[in-house]
């Protein structure tokens, strides 16, 4: 491990600075990869997210790569399967969410309006929040923009998607430039 100067919530953990380094933060374009990061935020909804990356790999496996055309077609049987894999988070509500909102997001991908990518990024015109919180405590829980996604989500239908799990999405997926103001990423993410 380097002594570059991070945010402090990786801690050691090698998977979480990993993590931190390389992906937390990153912007992230593409509509399928956004779609598995906001279900992978919502399954993270009550649990700590080193507990989603220790689960990736199975969730990938389980959720067909969350690609939504294959989810959207999952029947009881699949929900049955998902229920008994103990590599992911067991929760019904929130796998029976992942079916309803891979349905919605192939509807909004073949909307007018443009891609899920297109949606998910207009509530910033496109432009990434660059902020300069000098540590961890003073990051809001939540912003008007993550309320208006979360607002604008539900409307549309999607569940676990509130706006916290939409502003900790924001930053995951580089929307959001969170990162400590002494950390090395944030000034590479500028």
């Amino acid at each position: 491990m380097s002594d570059k100067i991070r945010c402090s919530w990786p801690g050691d953990d090698p998977l979480y600075v990993a993590y931190h380094d390389e992906e937390w933060g990153v912007p992230v374009y593409d509509s399928q990869q956004l779609f598995e990061k906001l279900i992978l935020d919502g399954f993270q909804a009550g649990l700590s997210w080193i507990t989603i990356l220790r689960k990736k790999d199975s969730f990938l496996k389980a959720f067909d790569n969350f690609d939504p055309e294959k989810i959207s077609r999952y029947d009881k049987d699949d929900i049955e399967r998902l229920m008994k894999d103990k590599g992911i988070i067991r929760n019904r509500l929130k796998i029976l969410s992942t079916i309803k909102n891979a349905h919605i997001y192939l509807i909004m991908e073949t909307e007018k309006a443009g891609s899920f990518s297109d949606f998910i990024w207009s509530f910033t015109d496109g432009k990434i929040l660059q902020n300069n919180w000098p540590n961890i405590d003073q990051v809001p829980a939540a912003t008007a923009e993550s309320e208006a996604m979360s607002n604008a989500l539900k409307k549309k239908g999607f569940k676990f998607c509130g706006p916290t799990i939409c502003y900790a999405f924001m930053q995951a997926v580089g929307i959001a430039n969170d990162h400590d103001s002494k950390c090395f990423r944030q000034a590479e993410l500028r």
